[in-house]
């Protein structure tokens, strides 16, 4: 059976990265999971969002994150958002987090993601390589019992 992996990234705080998400969804469709990614990896959605009213997102994203096996989230690009559901997924759902992060991008990650051992962390500078790092790293959290301290 598929792993089903919620992808997040950031759509408010900018859609500088959209190529990047895209190709990660790709990636780890090609690589046989189940990639709930709505609107973040949709080139028709801007940085204003989705046409829907925000409740219905909520609703909508809460209840991909309710059918996931792990949440995979880039981080480089903050977004309250993203964090939102970092904390969702890991809190109330006790799922396992994955956040993906170039140094190069930002000044630094948020310490609430960095710093908390039960988020696998995993910094990259380029795509290449990214992808069987990812995908192992799924594998491995798939296989943990629960991870909160």
């Amino acid at each position: 059976m598929p792993t089903t992996i919620y992808f997040s990234g950031s759509i408010s705080g900018g859609r500088a990265d959209l190529e990047t998400y895209r190709f990660l969804v790709d990636a780890l469709r090609a690589a046989g999971h189940r990639v709930l990614a709505g609107s973040v990896a949709s080139e028709e959605v801007s940085d204003h969002g989705d046409a829907v009213e925000p409740r219905e997102i909520s609703a909508r994203d809460r209840g991909w994150i309710d059918e996931s096996d792990v949440l995979v989230a880039e981080v480089s690009m903050p977004s309250i958002g993203v964090g939102y559901e970092i904390a969702y997924a890991r809190w109330s759902r006790r799922i396992p987090v994955i956040c993906l992060y170039r140094p190069a991008y930002t000044k630094r990650c948020s310490a609430m993601v960095s710093g908390d051992p039960g988020i696998e962390l995993i910094t990259y500078d380029g795509l290449e390589g990214l992808v069987p790092r990812l995908v192992e790293s799924i594998r491995q959290v798939r296989r943990l019992p629960d991870r909160l301290p």
